[in-house]
């Protein structure tokens, strides 16, 4: 169970959530359950969930967004794929500019907007990793993180085994918050082991199947050079959820997406191996940057692959991990722009004209655009199976 302590950033109190792996809700709810329960009170909401949720909704209230947003005008796109295009004229026109990137490998830049030029106002909390109960494994190293200070902490907890959670003041959906380590780390834009695992803990955490995690590269739509995942609620079945795939290497649940217009890699879990599985994401992750590929990551309750049962089971976690072309400083689309939601079939659309006109096959050819070449992506598939099982 969650425990509710106080801490304090720069003079403002941050409430901090504690968990560990008894608080993990396996498997989700169906998304007939989710349905039916559209109009009422959300009783399938976790103790996560219903916190998340209702201090987000305060702090739009406070005006602490660029823009308000509460329900986004949402279709489905006729066709195989079932594209969820949704209408966010806001963003386009009102988020902050973009850093001007140059490279996957960039460094950090404190002149540049970082997550230490936010308000206090914007943490929702602070999540933190319980130590090992009942064989949960933590990293009990600690680290020297800055300023950041509690005196309600309690003993056993360490700030290393933590991250901030706070809201996109320019968000994509409801509930759209970011998940960044301490902002003090100063860390780029390359995903770690311990970030990836908090990921996969928070959509455990929540009971909702439509919360999703992800992660976009320098080169691959990052706005931002600072360390940073992205979370979003979105309350919409996706067909990556149970995408047949073909197995790469069994053994690690490592496959390729198959019959999917973005084809992808693909890491599965059942909740029993997030460190793991977090080690063989960044093993993927790692490769690419040091091959200056630019990539984009997306997580979410999903079908075991191989497992032909009904779509509505959604057993554990699928990690989808995309190669892509490198935008650097390039222009952007008129309708969207492709990164973490958009190659995972969640399009918001930036202008009334495109929303209204744009079919599946538009989709498909704007994608394909920001893909590698069939040749490359065999290539980079080989070479990451050799990569990937050294050592197995």
């Amino acid at each position: 169970m969650e425990e509710k302590h106080i801490l304090s950033v720069n003079e403002a109190e941050i409430e901090e959530y504690i968990y560990s792996e008894e608080d993990f809700v396996i498997p989700s709810r169906a998304w007939q359950e989710i349905n039916e329960h559209a109009d009422v009170d959300k009783p399938f909401l976790s103790i996560f969930d219903t916190l998340l949720q209702s201090k987000w909704v305060e702090k739009m209230k406070q005006g602490l967004f660029r823009y308000s947003l509460w329900k986004l005008e949402t279709k489905i796109l006729p066709g195989n794929i079932k594209y969820v295009a949704q209408l966010n004229i806001q963003r386009g026109l009102d988020r902050r500019k973009p850093e001007d990137i140059q490279s996957i490998q960039q460094q950090y830049n404190p002149k540049q907007f970082n997550f230490n030029k936010i308000k206090p106002e914007e943490a929702i909390f602070h999540l933190f990793r319980s130590p090992c109960k009942n064989g949960f494994q933590v990293n009990t190293k600690c680290v020297d993180q800055g300023p950041l200070t509690s005196k309600s902490t309690p003993s056993g907890i360490c700030r290393s085994s933590s991250i901030l959670v706070v809201i996109n003041v320019s968000p994509l959906e409801f509930g759209h918050v970011l998940l960044i380590p301490h902002p003090s780390l100063c860390l780029p834009q390359i995903l770690t082991e311990d970030l990836m695992r908090f990921g996969l803990e928070s959509i455990l955490l929540s009971a909702h199947p439509g919360f999703r995690v992800g992660f976009n590269s320098l080169g691959g739509f990052a706005s931002v050079n600072h360390l940073h995942l992205h979370g979003f609620y979105l309350n919409q079945e996706l067909l990556i959820e149970s995408s047949e795939s073909k197995p790469l290497c069994p053994k690690i649940n490592f496959h390729q997406l198959t019959n999917f217009p973005a084809p992808g890699f693909l890491f599965y879990t059942n909740g029993k191996d997030l460190h793991s599985v977090a080690q063989r994401v960044c093993k993927v992750t790692n490769y690419f940057v040091a091959k200056n590929i630019a990539h984009n990551v997306f997580a979410t309750r999903g079908r075991e692959p191989g497992n032909i049962g009904s779509s509505e089971c959604r057993e554990g976690i699928r990690v989808i991990i995309w190669a892509r072309k490198s935008c650097f400083g390039a222009k952007e689309e008129s309708a969207f722009n492709v990164a973490l939601c958009e190659l995972a079939g969640h399009l918001p659309f930036k202008n009334q004209e495109d929303f209204n006109s744009i079919t599946e096959d538009d989709v498909i050819g704007i994608i394909k655009k920001y893909l590698l070449p069939d040749n490359e992506f065999v290539q980079l598939s080989s070479d990451l199976i050799a990569h990937i099982t050294n050592g197995l």
